[in-house]
């Protein structure tokens, strides 16, 4: 989901929830809530899930320490040479 899209579906989330708050939902925004805030957090899993792939940890002396699943998705995705 691209930045903008992202922000749109944010937006349109806090509206919803103002509304609520103000005089509730209709059903059809009820549902539309949901799904816009389904899209909202399989964004952000996706995200943080992609940030995690991508960590190297390294230990106190500066040796290598990152899992060995982070370091099998990142040869995966072509990071590692390893």
């Amino acid at each position: 989901m691209s930045e903008k899209n992202i922000d749109d579906v944010t937006k349109r989330i806090n509206e919803l929830y103002h509304k609520k708050e103000k005089e509730g939902l209709t059903p059809e925004e009820e549902a539309e809530r949901k799904e816009l805030h389904k899209k909202f957090l399989e964004n952000f899993r996706a995200g943080f899930k992609q940030q995690i792939e991508d960590m190297v940890i390294l230990d106190k002396n500066g040796k290598e320490v990152t899992s060995e699943k982070a370091k099998k998705a990142q040869r995966k995705k072509g990071l590692r040479k390893d």
